[in-house]
């Protein structure tokens, strides 16, 4: 088990901090590969996500230090399959699954690694509630040692982390998927005109006053409209027309 020193402890909080607080998916997943750098030594790394269609396909790379998408040739990887499908989140070296004869000859290490100059990998494959959500590969170039259980250590007190972000993440997408756009809802609910034009300003986060000023209606009416706006949609606040209503057309 690896010594860790303070500086270690420090990157990986703040690694734990980025992982919940940074908003957006990307800026996440590109951040933490920087700050990883600080204490895994690899050369080029990539992290994909599996696809929400249910085919488990890898996508939305982010990458660092090499700029080709091989998510289509991942996907032709056989021997790491039940690894990564398995619906568990495991931190493990390739050389550790597979003979060096078989890894030198797959079309994998030929088609991404020798146009690289890699030779070594170390894959974190991440997982909830026995459903695969992406997986990173960290590789390491000709005459580099092989990864080490030090490497392995680090990355194992993180998976379960970025794995609770990604599921987090996906059930978010889904909450939006379901949500109707303003047009949508004014359709489905009959609103009218009037009615949807102030759906519109409360989904832009308008106060009441300025709405008023907008469209030339007393604070009185404005209330009207607003609470046959809720009747409508089956809602009595805005924290349920959030939740119902997309904030974009």
């Amino acid at each position: 088990m690896k010594n860790l020193e303070m500086n270690d402890w420090i990157v990986l909080n703040n690694i734990i901090y980025k992982i919940y607080t940074t908003s957006d998916s990307f800026n996440m997943r590109e951040q933490l590969l920087g700050l990883l750098k600080m204490v895994v030594d690899f050369d080029s790394a990539d992290f994909h996500l599996s696809d929400d269609d249910g085919s488990k396909k890898l996508v939305k790379p982010v990458m660092y230090n090499f700029d080709d998408n091989v998510s289509a040739i991942y996907d032709e990887i056989d021997y790491s399959r039940g690894i990564m499908y398995s619906g568990k989140s495991i931190v493990y070296r390739e050389t550790d699954i597979i003979s060096e004869e078989v890894r030198l000859e797959s079309e994998y290490y030929k088609k991404v690694y020798v146009p690289n100059n890699w030779y070594y990998s170390l894959q974190m494959v991440l997982a909830m509630n026995k459903e695969f959500l992406g997986v990173i590969t960290f590789y390491r170039t000709i005459g580099k040692e092989n990864f080490q259980y030090d490497d392995i250590f680090i990355l194992d007190m993180l998976k379960d982390h970025l794995s609770y972000r990604l599921y987090e993440d996906k059930k978010e997408e889904k909450r939006d998927e379901e949500k109707l756009s303003i047009l949508e809802a004014a359709e489905k609910f009959q609103l009218t005109k009037r009615e949807h034009t102030i759906l519109q300003l409360l989904m832009n986060g308008e106060e009441s006053d300025w709405i008023c000023d907008q469209i030339s209606i007393s604070v009185n009416t404005l209330k009207k409209h607003i609470l046959n706006i809720y009747r409508k949609l089956g809602i009595s606040s805005r924290v349920q027309m959030f939740k119902l209503i997309k904030d974009y057309e």
